[in-house]
């Protein structure tokens, strides 16, 4: 065995052992699939033991495989020190725009937290990945979480998205209202209803664009331009002042006075992906994608009903049929 081995045979074999998948590895590291395969076998030739048991249907970790993996992911970690050592990086905290504290992203950013407890990562309550996605660009902010394919492509282009969840679409509701009885509510019964969406909002342009396609030809009207609203007592307020339907996900605040049901027939989904600027390198970045990773397998985050409503272009950026 040589006394010198390549980190990026160790990226290889951590993301294969992680994902067991050589795909979707190839993918994460943004490699061709054969090239990943190349790097495993040579990994695996210098080590003289076999790290994976493949078949035709799955890749599993053989017993050395997994003694070895932690050790690994220390010298990657360790690694990754290094350069945020050399970059003058060393310390700094990861800043995460997570919205509300609750939902997805704050779901990720706590397990990020927990799995790494020595690192730093900073929550920015701010909604919106357009908005964020200008933060992150000019260096004010290193994640965030929402709607990739909502994003300017100019924007896009310098950014990278990992796929985590497809979060089920809601109405939040006056809580004495018919409607507010059913469990799910169908979304012919909103025909003729105004939703709000954000619009007037430039940080959450993504959200308002998904809600406009939603409600074409289904006779939902959208509600006028408003401010950005800041904060949930104030979102609260300007809600129940107003008289607004509101337009959201079954992960949201809880608003007195009114109550959230799922929408149905079909079932609209909002897709969540964790992004941050292409060629960040941050340990805390790994935590947090490893921890995106890790809640997306256990909580099957990434499956849906066949007939759910979602637009070409989400299924095309989540990587779904």
């Amino acid at each position: 065995m040589p006394h010198d081995i390549d980190p990026r045979l160790l990226r290889a074999f951590v993301a294969t052992a992680e994902e067991l998948h050589f795909t979707r590895a190839a993918a994460r590291l943004y490699i061709a699939q054969q090239a990943l395969s190349r790097d495993i076998r040579r990994l695996e030739r210098d080590l003289g033991a076999a790290l994976f048991v493949r078949t035709t249907r799955q890749v599993g970790l053989t017993t050395e495989g997994a003694r070895l993996l932690p050790h690994a992911r220390r010298v990657l970690t360790a690694c990754e020190a290094f350069a945020a050592a050399a970059s003058g990086r060393e310390g700094r905290p990861l800043l995460v725009a997570v919205g509300a504290q609750i939902g997805t992203a704050f779901d990720v950013l706590q397990a990020a937290r927990r799995s790494a407890p020595e690192l730093e990562l900073v929550a920015r309550h701010q909604s919106g990945l357009t908005g964020a996605a200008e933060e992150i660009l000019a260096g004010r902010l290193d994640a965030a979480f929402g709607r990739f394919s909502g994003l300017a492509p100019a924007v896009a282009a310098r950014l990278t998205h990992l796929p985590v969840r497809f979060e089920h679409m809601a109405v939040l509701l006056p809580e004495n209202h018919r409607l507010s009885a059913l469990d799910r509510i169908p979304l012919d019964a909103l025909e003729g209803r105004t939703l709000y969406a954000a619009a007037g909002n430039p940080a959450t342009a993504e959200w308002t664009d998904l809600a406009t396609q939603l409600f074409a030809g289904r006779g939902i009207r959208l509600a006028e331009p408003f401010p950005e609203i800041e904060g949930a007592d104030e979102f609260t307020r300007v809600v129940r002042k107003r008289g607004w339907w509101v337009l959201a996900s079954t992960e949201f605040i809880e608003v007195p006075g009114m109550v959230l049901r799922p929408l149905c027939d079909p079932i609209p989904l909002s897709p969540i992906s964790l992004v941050w600027r292409t060629g960040l390198r941050h340990p805390a970045l790994d935590a947090l994608a490893a921890a995106a990773r890790h809640l997306t397998r256990q909580r099957t985050w990434l499956e849906h009903p066949p007939a759910a409503w979602l637009p070409p272009e989400d299924r095309a950026a989540m990587r779904t049929g």
